[in-house]
């Protein structure tokens, strides 16, 4: 009989479960749909803006813009953009373990002279790091509490200052792309200095279109253009970047609350099961205690 409590607590507390996990999933479905239609809103902006700065600066020199200049990389600024919560899967790990690699292959010298730090974008990634005692600048985990471009500018206004002032000589972004509901995955993008792009007039093929450079007319001037030009890009692409991760967070959130439920129903099922084996088995031994008795009473 204590058997057959025990499995019927289990079953109530799975079940209990599998309704959280269902009403958290219809939570992150709602919310995924309104961070999508942001970054899908976005996306053709930031990209047209990208590409339209890779054009003009085949154009550019180091001195046209103080974002321009490549320096030798001794001190390095690492953003990494995660979530403030958890139950989202693998998706805060796999933006960690991302920067990691980065860290590990590309900046190890620099993290053993002491010259990386860490601009930390959500409290999964700003409580990593402080653990392992890195040189974490800033808190910013209150940024997805009111997402928008002018919060997440302010964070990118610092981080040009550093460049300008030479605490960083390049600064990398890594974050979790969006793709659908099931699928992101990680991107390392430089965001200082801005990456020149040269772009080539060739074509491999007949059919295949050729990528010309586009001859900008500026006015009213080069100048004027490079200076304003240059820093809202940098500013859309780190937003760009938390409105990817943003909507990626809810997609996996949705996702294992999905796969949550469905185990969940899974062990209720077992549990049902085994409950009800449970339950003939008692019931069985009560005949047999009855049956006995009658019989020993009979006799």
């Amino acid at each position: 009989m204590a058997n057959l409590k025990e499995v019927r607590n289990r079953i109530v507390s799975v079940s209990s479960t599998q309704q959280i996990t269902k009403a958290m999933k219809m939570v992150s479905a709602a919310k995924l749909k309104r961070a999508t239609n942001a970054i899908v809103q976005l996306r053709p902006y930031a990209n047209k803006l990208k590409d339209l700065l890779a054009n003009l600066s085949a154009s550019l020199e180091d001195g046209d813009s103080p974002f321009l200049q490549d320096r030798e990389p001794v001190r390095v600024l690492i953003v990494v953009v995660s979530s403030n919560r958890g139950l989202a899967g693998a998706f805060n790990a796999n933006v960690i373990k991302m920067a990691n690699n980065l860290i590990a292959e590309k900046y190890s010298k620099q993290l053993s002279a002491g010259n990386v730090s860490i601009v930390a974008i959500g409290k999964k990634s700003q409580e990593f790091y402080q653990r392992r005692k890195y040189n974490v600048i800033g808190n910013n985990n209150d940024l997805y509490l009111d997402l928008n471009f002018i919060n997440a500018s302010k964070i990118t206004e610092g981080i040009m200052q550093g460049f300008l002032n030479g605490e960083y000589d390049r600064v990398e972004i890594v974050y979790n792309h969006f793709r659908n509901a099931a699928v992101q995955f990680q991107v390392t993008e430089q965001l200082l200095p801005v990456p020149k792009t040269a772009i080539k007039a060739t074509a491999t093929t007949k059919d295949e279109p050729k990528a010309m450079q586009v001859d900008y007319i500026l006015e009213p001037s080069k100048e004027e253009i490079v200076e304003q030009l240059i820093p809202k890009n940098i500013k859309i692409q780190l937003y760009h970047a938390v409105l990817d991760s943003h909507a990626s967070e809810h997609g996996a959130r949705m996702t294992a609350m999905d796969k949550a439920t469905e185990n969940a129903g899974d062990l209720l099922k077992a549990l049902k099961l085994s409950y009800n084996q449970a339950r003939q088995a008692a019931i069985t031994t009560e005949l047999t205690e009855i049956v006995s008795g009658a019989a020993a009473l009979g006799g």
